[in-house]
């Protein structure tokens, strides 16, 4: 991967990371899975949200990050329904949005374990 590619990667990381940290989400992390080889995706980015209000809103305050900072626009959007889990995803990065019930459930972090993982400030 060229140096270029992997500053953009790690861009926008920062911006969806930002717009999680902007509407309060809570235990985000990233995981850096380019050193995998069976991984579908560059990144990972996980976040909780307390309600399926405040889902919802980390869903869309990252995506309005991305397109304002970046011009970036999701390839794919699902599980907004009943906003238990919402799932973005940018081809290289992929943004999982969990209620905590979800998250604890889905266990993405014991998953890809094997990835480097980052967390961030709430």
């Amino acid at each position: 991967m060229s140096k270029n590619k992997a500053d953009e990667l790690e861009a926008m990381v920062a911006v969806a990371v930002h717009g999680l940290q902007e509407k309060k989400g809570l235990k985000i992390v990233s995981i850096d899975l380019r050193d995998i080889g069976n991984a579908f995706a560059d990144f990972f980015v996980i976040c909780s949200g307390s309600s399926s209000r405040q889902v919802d809103a980390l869903a869309d305050s990252v995506e309005d990050e991305l397109r304002n900072s970046l011009g970036e626009k999701p390839k794919h959007r699902e599980g907004g329904e009943n906003a238990e889990w919402v799932l973005l995803d940018y081809y290289n990065i992929v943004i999982h949005i969990f209620s905590e019930e979800k998250r604890d459930f889905y266990g993405l972090e014991e998953l890809w374990g094997d990835g480097k993982i980052k967390t961030y400030e709430e």
